[in-house]
C-alpha cells in the first residue's frame, strides 16, 4: 500500500511540475508527513519530508525543463541570473531547516502556501510598466526564493511564478523558467540535507543523511513519465484557469497541514 501510494504521489506531482512549474514539494511533503507519522522519529519527520521531497525534485525538474523546451518557453537569461542567488539560499534554507522544530515546519509551511493561493487567485494585475529588477534585486529575490524553497522542501515554483508573472512575465513562460529554475533548488537543498542529517541517529533504514531513498525510488518513475503531460497543458489551457487552479490547489494542501498540525483560526 505504501509503494502504491507513492507510485500514485509520484503521478500527481508529475502534473503539477509540469503544469505550474512547481517542483512538486507542496504535494510529497504532506504525504511523506501521513504515511510515516507513526513510524519515523517525530523529531526527525519533517525535515526528513524535505530532504526526500528535494531529491525528487532533482529529477521531476529535469523532465519538466525538456518537455518546456520544445516549446521555446523556457527564459534561460532569467534562469542564469537567478542561479547563483539561488543556490546560495537553498544551502543556507537546509541549515536552518536542521535547526527548527518539525512542528514549527509543518505550520510555516501551511501559512505560505495560503498566502502564495491568496496572492494568485485574488491579486491585482500587475502594472503595465514594471519589469524584472537589476542585478542587486534579482540576487536578493533569488536568494529569497532558494532559502524559504530549501527551507520548505519545494522547487521554488510557488515563489517564482508569481514573482514573474509580477513582473509581467506571461504565465506560460512564467511556469517553465520556473521549472529551469527548481533543478539547482532541488540539487542545492538536497546537498544540505544530506550534509546536515548525515550523523543524526536513528533515522530510518535506507536513508542517506534525510533523504529516505525507498521513497525517492517509488516517486521518481511516476513523475518523470507524467511530467510532460502537466507541460502539455500549461500550454493548451487559457491563462486565468492555469493560475486558478494553481491558487485551489495551493489553498487546500495547505489546508490540510494546517489539520494535521492541530492549528485553527481559533488559536
Amino acid at each position: 500500500m505504501e509503494i502504491i501510494s507513492l507510485l500514485i504521489v509520484g503521478v500527481f506531482v508529475g502534473i503539477i511540475a509540469g503544469l505550474l512549474g512547481v517542483g512538486g514539494g507542496v504535494i510529497i511533503v504532506p504525504v511523506i508527513v501521513w504515511l510515516y507519522h507513526t513510524t519515523f522519529p517525530s523529531d526527525y519527520l519533517m525535515q526528513i519530508a524535505l530532504g526526500t521531497s528535494l531529491a525528487t525534485i532533482v529529477a521531476t525538474s529535469l523532465s519538466a525543463i525538456y518537455a518546456h523546451q520544445r516549446h521555446q518557453a523556457i527564459l534561460w537569461k532569467v534562469v542564469w541570473q537567478l542561479t547563483p542567488g539561488i543556490i546560495f539560499g537553498a544551502l543556507l534554507g537546509a541549515w536552518v531547516a536542521d535547526n527548527l522544530s518539525s512542528h514549527i515546519l509543518h505550520r510555516v509551511f501551511a501559512i505560505f502556501l495560503f498566502i502564495i493561493a491568496a496572492q494568485m487567485g485574488f491579486g491585482k494585475p500587475p502594472a503595465p510598466h514594471r519589469q524584472l529588477p537589476g542585478n542587486f534585486g534579482m540576487n536578493l529575490v533569488s536568494s529569497v526564493i532558494g532559502m524559504v524553497s530549501s527551507l520548505l522542501g519545494i522547487g521554488g515554483g510557488s515563489l517564482t511564478v508569481p514573482f514573474l508573472t509580477w513582473c509581467n512575465i506571461s504565465i506560460r513562460n512564467a511556469v517553465a523558467t520556473s521549472s529551469a529554475c527548481g533543478f539547482p533548488v532541488a540539487v542545492a537543498g538536497t546537498i544540505g540535507f544530506i550534509f546536515n542529517g548525515f550523523n543524526v541517529p536513528n533515522l530510518p533504514e535506507g536513508s542517506i543523511g534525510y533523504i529516505y531513498l525507498p521513497a525517492f525510488l517509488a516517486i521518481v518513475p511516476t513523475s518523470l513519465l507524467f511530467a510532460p503531460v502537466g507541460a502539455r497543458l500549461a500550454h493548451t489551457l487559457p491563462t486565468i484557469v492555469v493560475k486558478r487552479f494553481a491558487a485551489v490547489f495551493l489553498a487546500i494542501v495547505g489546508a490540510k497541514m494546517l489539520y494535521r498540525t492541530g492549528l485553527t483560526f481559533l488559536n
